[in-house]
């Protein structure tokens, strides 16, 4: 297979799809991060703004408006239906902001000048994330801005990892872990970002832990559990009744999580910062 192939296979398949259908939930859930990112972008005054792993759009839609139409603002993702979503979405409120179904990690961006590249949750799934970052730097002026939201690990994530270890004993397909290969949780050591951030030509690296408060509706929260993540990915290998089982299950391990008709989690993170390294030579 070639560079990213797996992850171009699973984010243009079902994959990307359940995410596009997921939409409103997680933007959602997730509108403190957007928010956040929006405000950081504008209060560096940056009017050349990249978003990496920009999914349908919102945070790049959100930067766009918070900077105005004199600025510049591209969200890239690797899933091309994510792209078309995150397109339509921009027509549809006649954002300036522009979209490009692309690999951050190989695609050519022409002359360097973004003077800010952010992302949110979407730069953990890059094949060679050194590699990855070396070629943002080549996209980045020298001096630009490096503003990033990971998980930080798994330990600190309950939300996001107790669907698996519920469904673990009627899913033995499930695979492990991998703390350092591409996914949710690869960026959760901090000493692998600094030297995947230094290898790639940042430096002034910093990361700053945040935890963020999320929520979303209760009426969501099987639907969303059971088509994203590893659960989503091998849950349709199994007969019905099997599934059947597993969705109870899972239902009442989230239940210290719900509160009414409202699910509330904190989503431990990194806030990652870093500067463009003057280019040698």
């Amino acid at each position: 297979m070639g560079v990213n192939d797996a992850q171009a296979m699973l984010w243009n398949g079902d994959g990307g799809q359940a995410w596009v259908e997921a939409q409103p939930v997680l933007d959602g859930m997730f509108a403190r991060i957007e928010t956040l990112l929006a405000a950081m972008v504008a209060e560096a005054g940056a009017t050349r703004v990249l978003d990496v792993g920009c999914g349908t759009g919102a945070t790049t839609l959100a930067i766009a408006r918070r900077i105005g139409a004199g600025a510049e603002c591209l969200g890239l993702d690797i899933s091309e239906p994510m792209i078309e979503r995150a397109i339509a979405r921009g027509r549809e409120e006649g954002s300036p902001a522009r979209f490009l179904a692309a690999d951050a990690q190989t695609h050519d961006f022409g002359s360097p000048g973004f003077d800010m590249i952010v992302s949110r949750f979407g730069v953990m799934f890059f094949d060679d994330p050194v590699a990855a970052f070396a070629n943002l730097r080549r996209a980045a002026r020298d001096g630009g801005e490096l503003r990033l939201i990971v998980w930080r690990g798994r330990a600190e994530n309950p939300f996001m990892t107790t669907a698996e270890q519920a469904a673990a004993p009627l899913l033995p397909s499930l695979p492990p872990a991998d703390p350092d290969a591409p996914g949710q949780f690869a960026f959760g050591n901090p000493d692998r970002v600094r030297d995947i951030l230094a290898a790639g030509g940042w430096g002034a690296i910093e990361l700053q832990p945040i935890d963020i408060e999320c929520r979303l509706p209760e009426r969501a929260m099987v639907p969303y559990l059971t088509r994203l993540g590893p659960l989503g990915r091998v849950l349709g290998t199994v007969d019905e009744a099997t599934q059947a089982r597993i969705v109870e299950v899972v239902r009442a391990a989230f239940e210290p999580f719900v509160h009414g008709d409202e699910v509330r989690f904190t989503a431990a993170c990194w806030m990652v910062g870093a500067r463009a390294a003057e280019r040698r030579g």
